[in-house]
């Protein structure tokens, strides 16, 4: 055998025992994602879809996942692809949300546009039977009509 022979049956060999090793890999984390697949766990499915499970049938691998309340989709347990664990994180955002003044704006709230609104009626650029901003005229579009 020369010594080109040998490095191609040494590269081989070692290319062999990464694919079994990742293989391994692979299985270990598909087993205990499945560990972690009980009723009333967080997860999401390969589609991205979220919810809780209600219930799994292990004779014909389905899963019964509510998405929203009174929303429930039957999935094949495989397609589960991510248990949430709720975190610390997760726990303190609660606690924050609920420690908000009564006088504050929820989050997601635009405070912005009705204090713009009530600006824009004082000015008159907003037709108080619709409730929605005029089109804004130019100085000259304004100034003709004036001459009219």
């Amino acid at each position: 055998m020369d010594f080109m022979t040998i490095i191609l049956v040494v590269l081989l060999g070692v290319m062999i025992i990464f694919m079994f090793r990742s293989s391994r890999k692979r299985q270990a984390e598909a087993a205990k994602l499945q560990e972690q697949v009980v009723t009333g766990a967080q997860v999401m499915t390969s589609n991205g879809i979220f919810g809780t499970i209600l219930d799994i049938d292990e004779e014909t691998k389905k899963v019964l996942l509510e998405t929203t309340p009174g929303t429930v989709l039957t999935v094949h347990r495989q397609t589960i692809t991510r248990v949430d664990e709720p975190t610390a994180d997760d726990d303190a955002d609660e606690e924050s949300a609920s420690e908000t003044e009564p006088g504050e704006p929820e989050f997601g709230v635009r405070v912005a546009d009705s204090v713009d609104n009530s600006e824009a009626e004082d000015s008159g650029a907003v037709d108080s039977a619709v409730g929605t901003a005029k089109p804004a005229r130019s100085a000259k579009a304004a100034k003709a009509t004036d001459e009219k």
